[in-house]
């Protein structure tokens, strides 16, 4: 499906990276960032040129060509993984930050997914997270069409045990993000921390 949809000249959810994380990006720890299902790599360019070491995990080889080649447009270099996520390891205190945007995975791979990113993340790090919430199937503007694909504030509470939350809510926001993405949705957004 998602070589499908990246295998074309245009970029499916735009090279601007998400809103959230932008407007977030302060808080965020800079140095080795992890963005996890990332696709054709707006966000990983974006954090690269704000001069962090990032890698890019995703499914689709072909929105990983697309990533790379968008990082030399611009002058940096991002580090690509084609890889299932189940299959990927994220290895223990290895990460300053991690970043999920509207990466929906069914519920047994996410809860472990993670569970492996509190564990990823080192000591101080961060975890980020924008996702489409339940109420998303009403707008239907984007994302999965199973509920049980969707996230909310109540599992992600359960599913990031270990993380202590400065920002964590449902809302509906104008998501402007490409072809795929470009009207209201409902969307939950996370930003945690690990404590030292």
């Amino acid at each position: 499906m998602w070589n499908e949809r990246y295998n074309n000249e245009t970029y499916a959810y735009g090279i601007n990276p998400n809103t959230f994380l932008t407007a977030m990006y302060d808080k965020l720890p800079s140095g080795k960032i992890l963005c996890i299902g990332e696709g054709e790599g707006r966000n990983a360019v974006w954090l690269a040129e704000q001069e962090n070491s990032v890698t890019a995990v995703d499914i689709s080889e072909i929105g990983l060509k697309k990533a790379n080649k968008l990082a030399k447009s611009r002058g940096v270099t991002i580090t690509t993984v084609h890889s299932n996520l189940a299959d990927f390891e994220i290895e223990n205190g290895e990460w300053d930050a991690i970043v999920s945007i509207f990466c929906h995975l069914p519920p047994d791979l996410r809860h472990d997914i993670h569970r492996r990113c509190v564990e990823g993340l080192r000591p101080g790090g961060a975890f980020l997270l924008e996702a489409y919430a339940p109420l998303q199937l009403e707008y239907k503007t984007g994302g999965p069409s199973a509920v049980e694909m969707m996230m909310d504030v109540p599992s992600l509470t359960t599913e990031l045990t270990g993380l202590e939350f400065f920002h964590l809510q449902e809302r509906v926001r104008e998501v402007i993000e490409g072809e795929f993405h470009n009207r209201a949705g409902a969307v939950v957004q996370v930003f945690a921390r690990k404590s030292h």
